[in-house]
């Protein structure tokens, strides 16, 4: 290896072009798995989050406890994590009836408290840190609130605010492009805007997941859940194993 002894390997991949690919691709697969799951096969929202809580509690002890960055592993944890979020947030928004704006809310304030806490117990939240079992807890938690932040903030956006799932795609997809030009031509933190990144990648990826098998009367496509779930896994299989992906380093 060339790396300096200084140098410590993350357990997180390194932020390239591809690695924003794969995460849309992940975050709109979190939304037609969790509706196939939750609706097609008729489990319901509780049912449905209980599995993909035990799928994401063993996909993040593997990530956990292995000694280096493994791809593989740390994909099937961020789908597991946009699965889990989808029947979670649709659990307490629908079913508990928290609706979409207190839902968004409630898991906005968690999602920034854990970001809080995680810098001020470890002094920073730059996924170049993520390289200990403590690192990688914050990290988990953090990206779980991400996630489900954003489904019900996409629900809220397309729904609620009655946007419809096309407008929806182009304000997420904006905001998107207008941090990746602060990222160019901007001072401002690049940790800061990363995290902007990936949580506004998640209410992208629900209402992209809407769009393709909601009904066409309510303004989707009405694919199937099963092949479009099908379709972005496939898709994301291919991105892993056609682009080599390197740990993120940083210097100690």
């Amino acid at each position: 290896m060339n790396t300096n002894h200084n140098e410590v390997l993350s357990k997180v991949p390194e932020v390239t072009l591809v690695f924003w690919i794969i995460k849309i691709f992940a975050t709109t697969l979190g939304e037609t798995g969790g509706d196939a799951l939750s609706m097609s096969l008729g489990l319901g929202y509780l049912e449905s989050t209980y599995i993909f809580a035990g799928v994401f509690i063993i996909a993040v002890a593997a990530q956990i406890y292995s000694k280096a960055f493994h791809p593989v592993i740390y994909w099937i944890t961020i789908i597991a994590t946009t699965t889990v979020g989808t029947t979670m947030a649709d659990f307490a928004d629908r079913s508990l009836g928290i609706g979409y704006a207190s839902g968004s809310t409630i898991l906005l304030l968690l999602l920034l408290s854990s970001l809080f806490i995680w810098r001020k117990t470890l002094g920073t939240v730059s996924i170049n840190s993520v390289s200990s079992p403590k690192s990688e807890a914050f990290y988990w938690v953090t990206i779980m609130f991400s996630q489900t932040l954003g489904t019900a903030l996409g629900d809220w956006v397309a729904d609620t605010q009655g946007l419809g799932y096309e407008a929806s795609i182009f304000i997420f997809g904006g905001a998107l492009a207008l941090i990746a030009v602060a990222y160019y031509k901007t001072k401002i933190s690049h940790v800061v805007l990363f995290w902007l990144a990936f949580i506004l990648t998640r209410p992208l990826g629900a209402v992209v997941g809407d769009f393709l098998d909601k009904p066409v009367a309510n303004g989707g496509l009405e694919l199937s859940r099963f092949s479009a779930t099908a379709t972005l896994l496939l898709l994301i299989i291919f991105f892993l194993f056609a682009f080599k992906q390197r740990a993120a380093k940083s210097s100690h």
